[in-house]
């Protein structure tokens, strides 16, 4: 891909995809970063605050916490061409938010990618506003898709359930293991044995919904037994109460994603 890209904060998210642009051979990469980076490749520029050298980016990757998001804005604006994509990653920032920071002519999309991103393997949705050119669509789905798979959606209302089921679904994965490895302690499993137990089950069972795209309902059944000991477990767990806690859940971080835009 030849076109200059300049990642605006190196986070976990923003180092996500750096690896993973790096790993698909994108080169001409700018990093800035207060604090810097440790182990930046040699194909990477790190600076330490926006300078001239934006100028000549065609697309800018936000990548920092909502919260500093437009204080950060104010210091890139005066260094970006006008024709820049805008390409935020922050969670619950509106396409119209930038428009306001950056000018109603400047290109927008907003994207959620997830921590997958970092070994490839990630998912991420995006939106585009307007003005945006098909050549600037087709260059952030190449940016995306360097670190995983890549959804577009038209309506950008639709983001907010994004960022709740995607954006922070790694978390709830790793909670879930945790939970299991929990309670195979209190089986009578020993704690390290327990925890493989329940690291490799959710890793393998991810692999295998990965190689066999029949859906999730019928990989479940696929499993279960009638009357067997996986069937006595789905009776405790499939009760309603596990998808309730869910929605209340995903519920609650969609109305946080709303609020961080207003």
């Amino acid at each position: 891909m030849g076109s200059r890209i300049a990642l605006i904060g190196c986070g976990k998210m923003g180092r996500a995809l750096l690896d993973g642009w790096v790993k698909s051979g994108i080169k001409s990469i700018i990093v800035v970063e207060p604090s810097g980076i440790k182990g930046a490749p040699k194909s990477v520029r790190v600076l330490k605050k926006p300078g001239r050298e934006l100028k000549n980016c065609d697309v800018i990757i936000l990548a920092v916490k909502p919260q500093i998001m437009n204080n950060v804005c104010k210091a890139l604006k005066p260094h970006l061409a006008k024709d820049a994509l805008i390409l935020s990653i922050a969670a619950g920032r509106s396409i119209n938010g930038f428009k306001k920071l950056f000018g109603a002519s400047q290109p927008i999309i907003r994207a959620m990618p997830n921590l997958p991103a970092s070994i490839g393997k990630g998912i991420s949705v995006a939106v585009a506003s307007s003005n945006v050119k098909p050549t600037q669509k087709k260059i952030a789905a190449q940016l995306l898709a360097a670190a995983g798979q890549v959804e577009w959606v038209k309506d950008e209302k639709l983001m907010d359930a994004v960022t709740a089921v995607s954006g922070s679904g790694p978390a709830y994965v790793f909670y879930l293991i945790e939970t299991l490895a929990k309670s195979g302690e209190k089986a009578g499993l020993g704690k390290a044995l327990s925890m493989t137990l329940a690291r490799q089950t959710v890793i393998g069972s991810a692999a295998l919904a990965d190689a066999d795209k029949t859906d999730a309902a019928t990989l479940r059944k696929n499993v279960t037994s009638p009357g067997g000991t996986t069937a006595a477990a789905l009776e405790i767990l499939m009760n309603g109460e596990m998808q309730k806690i869910f929605d209340r859940a995903i519920d609650a971080a969609k109305k946080r994603s709303q609020k961080l835009s207003q």
